[in-house]
């Protein structure tokens, strides 16, 4: 079992299976994460990223620890998130 923790939802803790796609966990564990969001700890528990994630994000945000929630996987252990407040 991999474990996220949603740091701007409260600190909010989800388990899920090794191999789950990050936006899916949210979604299901009502974790309220955006599309876009940064990993704070755990970036070596996830796949590479990928083509369209590189379409969305600049290299600077990408070396920032920055993904896109649709397209990363955790393979593994343990991550940690945030993500800046919607704008409204």
């Amino acid at each position: 079992m991999i474990e996220v923790t949603f740091i701007s939802n409260g600190g909010k803790i989800v388990n899920a299976p090794e191999n789950s796609n990050l936006l899916r966990v949210s979604l299901q564990g009502k974790g309220g994460i955006p599309f876009q969001c940064r990993i704070e700890q755990g970036i070596e528990n996830t796949d590479t990223v990928k083509e369209k994630e590189l379409q969305h994000l600049t290299s600077e945000e990408v070396s920032n620890g920055y993904r896109m929630a649709c397209q990363t996987f955790v393979v593994k252990g343990r991550v940690s998130v945030s993500w800046a407040p919607r704008k409204r």
